[in-house]
């Protein structure tokens, strides 16, 4: 564990003190099975978006993703009455294609992250609300499909399975970023990505790989989600979700100029804000705060990373 992880960690392990002093409910077996359920689906697409951080860029569209995948999902099993099986591998494989679009729009067209995922953000929401006719998708009783919902918002021994999920999707994703050569190119073109090139790494192929695992994991996320809510409102569901991504990535250690950042810091960062989120719902507090929590988080990740950057840079002049 980084001295960056560790930090975290006694954070989160000092905040869930607090919480737990401030509200006994917070232990209940209730209230800590729905923060496992949360931190699973939230760390999940979190999780893809810090390997494109790590990068250097930046995903916006999460939150949009996972409504227009999610109105899709919906209508394929109710309306469409696709078998379960092909819906989820077209959800999945529609989620890939949109994140390598991402991908080859920054790395083969030198477009801007922000431009390229904020127009997505902007296109995927618009392109569910019509595809949906701006009314809310749901999937009813889940006849015929209960198996996927069993999945996707079930338990398993009393734990929740988006966090069963989180786990698996944690360990493959350590596996892949730090204990491989993709890994290792990933941060190398984060702190450098001009010297990678130079140094033989196809930084486009990269970079695009890492956008398109973004685009699975949301899609990922988007099965879970739909069937957590059981209905999916096209103009609100999703909203801010990649402000939640972003924030856990930042709070668990990854840097917004890339070449730093892991899993398990993210896995963490996702967690804390769980965490923040069920003290402001424990204590009454207006859940309008919810977005000024993740603001002041944002921000203070973003300083702290700018002055560790700065020492660190300092020390080795």
């Amino acid at each position: 564990m980084t001295r960056k992880e560790l930090g975290v960690f006694l954070l989160l392990v000092a905040l869930c003190a607090i919480v737990a002093i401030a509200s006994p409910q917070f232990l209940s077996v209730t209230n800590v099975q729905n923060v496992a359920r949360l931190v699973g689906t939230y760390g999940i697409f979190s999780i893809g978006v810090g390997f494109v951080i790590i990068t250097g860029g930046i995903d916006l569209s999460i939150g949009s993703i996972c409504a227009l995948l999610g109105v899709l999902l919906s209508m394929m099993l109710v309306e469409w009455r696709w078998p379960a099986a092909v819906a989820l591998a077209a959800v999945i494989a529609l989620g890939a294609g949109l994140g390598a679009a991402h991908g080859l729009l920054v790395a083969r067209l030198r477009l801007q992250p922000f431009i390229v995922t904020l127009c997505g953000l902007l296109l995927y929401r618009g392109a569910a609300r019509y595809i949906a006719e701006d009314s809310t998708k749901g999937f009813g009783t889940g006849q015929g499909f209960e198996w996927v919902r069993a999945l996707a918002a079930g338990s398993v021994g009393g734990v929740p399975m988006p966090f069963v999920l989180m786990c698996v999707v944690a360990g493959l994703a350590w596996v892949l970023l730090h204990r491989s050569v993709f890994g290792r190119h990933l941060f190398a073109i984060g702190h450098n990505a001009e010297a990678a090139r130079y140094s033989g790494v196809n930084t486009r192929a990269v970079i695009t790989w890492a956008y398109m695992l973004s685009g699975i994991l949301a899609a990922f996320s988007a099965i879970v989600i739909a069937f957590y809510t059981n209905s999916i409102s096209p103009a609100s569901h999703g909203n801010f979700y990649e402000l939640y991504a972003i924030a856990a990535a930042v709070v668990g250690g990854c840097s917004l100029r890339g070449g730093e950042g892991s899993v398990l810091g993210i896995v963490m960062g996702a967690a804390l804000l769980q965490v923040l989120r069920n003290l402001v719902n424990l204590l009454d507090i207006p859940g309008s705060l919810d977005f000024a929590v993740m603001g002041a988080v944002i921000l203070v990740g973003a300083a702290a990373d700018r002055l560790f950057g700065r020492r660190v840079r300092d020390g080795n002049a």
